[in-house]
């Protein structure tokens, strides 16, 4: 897994790149990548979405 605080622009690869959380699509040199952080259990997890769309629907299916 690719640190998700570096340029994902830069030397990442398909077996290296982040996917989607959402529909799956490998993230590699992706304008529309979005990246949401948080902390839970005193631990930071992360989630990559492939556009804005992909990021509304996992907000929707949290809610839920």
């Amino acid at each position: 897994m690719v640190d998700p605080t570096s340029d994902l622009d830069e030397d990442v690869d398909e077996t290296n790149a982040p996917a989607c959380a959402v529909c799956g699509e490998k993230l590699i040199r992706d304008p529309n990548h979005r990246v949401v952080t948080w902390v839970a259990d005193g631990e930071i997890q992360v989630r990559h979405f492939c556009s804005a769309e992909c990021r509304e629907a996992w907000d929707e299916d949290e809610r839920d």
